[in-house]
């Protein structure tokens, strides 16, 4: 009997560069592109597809020139709030007396075309326009705040780019989140001559995130911007992957943004970092404070950033043994709700594709569940993109999403 004995061996397939992407088997694009994630290789999407050929170009999306649209397409009250934050942080700045149109091709707000005609560009349009003319270049476009400070309540805060009582557009909304998210930090007694100094590390570390949110985000994918405020941390997703890799990005050192023209323009108003140290720097000021490192999680079909950035101390997660259970107990009481709740979409999801547009009282009883329960579930998956309302008052129904009534 011959007995043969093999070494193990792996071999380590490195990460594919964002210019090699995507990557593909028998020169088939679109049926043999696969990707791995934590737990295999999978067959990609088209949408993820279509977004690794949107990241190939050094040119990224926000830099194309809308020949659609021109400068009326821009709200002049942003532009103003813009160059008045530019004055005051780069005063005699030798863009500052330029006209409007000037103004706006310099910082990559608008473009010509090959005939010369000045038009906004993607990056002019996400950060200055009104979100019913964003949505009409990018339909996937939403920006979501959500302040969760009483566990009872769904929310005691939102923001929304579609509520139609703001402009809904990028720049608005960064500095409303922004004031929303540090309006509770300290704030040290500090003096630079006679002008009091607000600032400190941790809201310098939350302004970047939240401007690595917005600069990073594909504005093609669905679900949109969302930051969640609690009352021990912040969390904020947004579409798309992280271009140079989660192991690159927490090293830093490479600064290489989806959206390089809305970077500029924060650039501008020293929001932001180029030089690749936002996020390690984040990580610091957290080690600094003594809190929870923070968490950075990708996800897949479709992709998206989530960041973490909990206010909890490291040493509060030695407790006593009674203490641990207790926290045990808390965890395996939501798990057990949140499994509840994701079975309960999924069977009204099921319902509505085999009955069609479906009012809530019908869904109510099928599901004997309350009429509230049950008007709460639609709401998360409305927010989700997963079902449509419509009519109002008691003639609403429900659709499948995909389903055109």
């Amino acid at each position: 009997m011959l007995v043969m004995f093999f070494r193990e061996s792996r071999v380590n397939v490195p990460r594919a560069e964002r210019e090699q992407k995507p990557v593909y088997i028998n020169n088939d694009m679109w049926n043999g592109t696969f990707r791995r994630n934590w737990e295999g290789d999978y067959h990609c999407t088209r949408s993820e597809i279509k977004a690794m050929l949107r990241d190939e170009p050094e040119v990224t999306a926000d830099m194309t020139v809308l020949e659609d649209f021109t400068m009326d397409d821009l709200n002049d009250e942003a532009i103003s709030g813009y160059r008045n934050y530019h004055s005051a942080i780069r005063p005699g700045h030798v863009w500052e007396k330029l006209s409007k149109s000037d103004y706006l091709e310099k910082i990559g707000a608008m473009g010509r075309l090959k005939n010369g005609e000045l038009h906004p560009t993607a990056a002019g349009l996400l950060m200055f326009g009104e979100e019913y003319r964003i949505v009409r270049f990018f339909p996937e476009y939403f920006l979501d705040y959500r302040e969760i400070l009483d566990p009872s309540i769904r929310w005691t805060d939102r923001i929304q780019s579609s509520s139609g009582d703001w402009t809904g557009n990028l720049f608005d909304f960064f500095f409303r989140v922004y004031n929303k998210l540090t309006r509770d930090f300290e704030k040290p007694f500090a003096l630079d001559g006679v002008t009091r100094i607000e600032d400190t590390p941790v809201h310098k570390a939350v302004r970047e995130a939240l401007a690595n949110c917005i600069v990073n985000t594909d504005f093609y994918l669905p679900r949109g911007i969302v930051i969640l405020k609690e009352a021990d941390k912040i969390v904020m997703q947004n579409p798309g992957s992280i271009r140079t890799g989660k192991a690159q990005m927490l090293r830093g050192g490479i600064s290489d943004p989806r959206n390089k023209t809305i970077m500029k323009m924060f650039n501008l108003i020293s929001i932001g970092e180029r030089a690749g140290s936002g996020v390690p720097d984040i990580f610091s000021v957290w080690a600094d404070k003594g809190w929870c490192e923070p968490v950075v999680e990708e996800q897949y079909q479709p992709d998206r950033t989530i960041l973490t950035l909990a206010f909890t101390k490291k040493q509060a997660e030695k407790t006593s043994g009674k203490n641990k259970r207790k926290k045990q107990a808390e965890r395996a009481s939501r798990h057990a709700s949140l499994t509840k709740t994701l079975e309960n979409k999924k069977r009204i999801l099921l319902f509505l594709k085999e009955n069609g547009k479906t009012q809530s009282i019908e869904i109510a009883e099928h599901l004997q569940l309350s009429q509230a329960r049950v008007r709460v579930l639609l709401s998360d998956l409305i927010d989700e993109g997963k079902i449509l309302p419509q009519g109002n008052g008691r003639s609403r129904y429900y659709i499948l999403s995909e389903v055109k009534d």
